[in-house]
């Protein structure tokens, strides 16, 4: 697939109608799919090649509507997917996904509603439902060398606003409110998962790193923590370096592609979101971890992998809230 530029994508979606036959191309490949009941037959198509559709309310919408052969259900390339249910025009959402996936530090809600004059609410959902298709939903464990590290993410208690910096007695609050995180690297596809972790015990990463690895079949890599030496066993080996002793790379050992990794997140979390809640940190993780793993490809590549795992994911505002 050729690179695109933001320029370039503008030339090729000049308007709305233009949007849904550049999603319909990159989700249907040509041929329409009723998403009620999977039918890939030649569907009816319901308003007339150019012309606008005329809602309830009077108004000309540029949405491209079928009708499907088999179950004779209405549908979109909207349908069933983040799209789903839209006010915000199809071309301003194309636009925002190629920002979200070229952009190395992510963009910020704030700025989106800026640059494409939306309400706060509607800039803030519109990418966290990105966030919530670029997520890590195969269910596949991961299997290689795998390279564990833990870190936290929040702000230092010093730099509370003045009415935080004490607690009930008066006396200085120090507790910090740092948020774990575990971050899994397989170092021979280039994968990596990274989730909210409750603690950094060793129980705790054990349940985390069973969830998502198949441990019997693979290496793992960590430094000279005691949490993963206490069920080192489960693994098909364990090395790790001893970061205290100022050794951060043993031949193939090393946890360096992890601490790149926390490295890119917290200058992207200080820098453009400059604070994010643990209640969604999940996700703003999914989508580094997502530009991650699809790192060796192009901005063209990237946005049509995203556009393909934007089917089968409907969010809605209040459960995002809520989350």
């Amino acid at each position: 697939m050729a690179h695109i530029t933001i320029t370039q994508l503008a030339q090729q979606i000049p308007d709305d109608a233009a949007a849904y036959e550049y999603l319909e191309r990159m989700l249907w490949k040509g041929k329409p799919v009723c998403p009620h009941c999977g039918s890939i037959n030649d569907h009816y198509f319901l308003n007339a090649q150019g012309e606008g559709r005329k809602t309830r309310t009077g108004k000309i919408s540029q949405r491209r509507v079928w009708c499907c052969k088999d179950c004779r259900r209405q549908f979109s390339v909207l349908t069933g997917t983040i799209f789903h249910g839209t006010r915000v025009n199809l071309r301003t959402w194309i636009f925002v996904l190629f920002e979200m996936t070229s952009s190395k530090n992510g963009v910020a809600a704030r700025e989106i509603e800026r640059k494409y004059g939306l309400a706060p609410k509607t800039a803030w959902l519109m990418t966290q439902k990105i966030r919530e298709a670029m997520a890590n939903k195969s269910g596949q464990k991961m299997v290689g060398t795998i390279v564990a590290d833990e870190a936290f993410i929040g702000g230092e208690p010093k730099n509370r606003h003045a009415d935080k910096q004490f607690d009930q007695t008066g006396r200085v609050n120090q507790k910090s409110n740092k948020t774990p995180i575990l971050c899994l690297i397989n170092a021979d596809t280039g994968e990596s998962h990274t989730r909210v972790v409750t603690d950094v015990s060793g129980d705790t990463l054990r349940e985390a790193m069973a969830e998502q690895v198949d441990k019997e079949r693979s290496d793992l890599m960590t430094d000279e923590a005691k949490a993963y030496k206490r069920y080192a066993w489960e693994w098909q080996s364990h090395q790790s370096v001893n970061h205290s002793a100022g050794e951060y790379v043993r031949d193939r050992v090393s946890t360096n592609k992890a601490e790149n990794f926390f490295s890119q997140l917290k200058r992207s979390v200080s820098g453009t979101h400059h604070a994010v809640s643990k209640e969604h940190l999940n996700r703003y993780l999914g989508e580094f971890d997502f530009r991650y793993s699809t790192r060796e490809l192009d901005d063209a590549e990237r946005m049509a992998k995203l556009i393909g795992q934007t089917r089968g994911v409907r969010v809605t505002y209040k459960r995002i809230k809520m989350a």
